[in-house]
């Protein structure tokens, strides 16, 4: 594996681990996080061996978005402030910072667990609106501060509208930095799969990425190409398309395998909340 500044990742037997390693600044995004989660997306399109991936962070938070020290100098908050955007020549050009970040941005089509402690908050969110689902240690919060510093929270809102009621959103976004959710409530609405132990919480995110990595790839993509198109398109059309997801996402060989393994009869874990 390469060796990055910002990023700590390794390979175990299909499931890749993603750990953003700025713990200083809460794993805040500066720009070589942002290209290097590119490449690392990115060459997980052509690696066989990785077949889930989880995406974590070092330290006591997950990430605390856009790093702000960085993307925002004194001079361009001064000329922000004065209606002007720095090297755009009309107020319609704009380079989403986190539009290299995300997974599915950078066409990754393999699942990403999140594994969440910690404070997550603004830009952290271009991250976890395209997971396909996330664990939470029972200290994990989750907030939106864009407009409480001055700012229009567009982007990451868009993002979690696949992943929390529009409600929720609404009232994270517009209440800013004056409100967290907690990990608890987050469970509640949807946004979180399971709350676990601190200590638990690699333990299991592995355990969920193992079982994904045992199963044929082919049908995994092609499940997650299916709901992933059912969030965006109405489901007439969604269902309509279906049969085709299914019949390039089944193999017959992987398909014998499965119902051995089915009717082996190994007996499943309970999640109960």
């Amino acid at each position: 594996m390469a060796d990055y500044e910002t990023l700590l990742v390794r390979k175990d037997d299909g499931v890749a681990w993603v750990s953003l390693n700025r713990p200083e600044v809460r794993n805040a995004i500066n720009r070589r996080m942002q290209d290097e989660l590119a490449e690392v997306w990115t060459g997980f399109r052509y690696d066989d061996e990785v077949r889930c991936v989880v995406l974590t962070g070092e330290g006591d938070s997950f990430c605390t978005g856009i790093d702000r020290d960085e993307a925002i100098s004194e001079e361009n908050t001064a000329a922000m402030a004065a209606g002007d955007f720095p090297g755009y020549p009309t107020p319609w050009m704009f380079d989403d910072p986190g539009r290299d970040i995300g997974p599915k941005s950078r066409d990754l089509w393999k699942p990403v667990i999140a594994a969440v402690q910690g404070m997550a908050c603004g830009g952290a969110f271009y991250m976890l609106g395209e997971v396909e689902f996330v664990i939470a240690s029972e200290d994990a919060t989750f907030f939106d501060p864009h407009v409480t510093y001055g700012m229009t929270a567009a982007f990451e809102p868009i993002h979690m509208l696949s992943k929390m009621p529009f409600q929720e959103v609404m009232r994270m976004s517009l209440l800013g930095a004056h409100e967290r959710l907690s990990a608890e409530r987050a469970h509640q609405i949807g946004l979180v799969s399971e709350v676990v132990p601190r200590d638990e919480l690699r333990e299991r995110a592995a355990w969920a990425a193992r079982v994904i990595a045992e199963a044929p790839p082919l049908a995994v993509q092609g499940t997650m190409r299916a709901l992933w198109t059912a969030l965006e398109v109405p489901r007439t059309q969604a269902i309509g398309v279906a049969n085709l997801f299914t019949r390039i996402g089944s193999d017959p060989a992987a398909l014998q395998a499965g119902q051995e393994r089915f009717a082996s009869g190994e007996r499943p874990r309970w999640r109960r909340r």
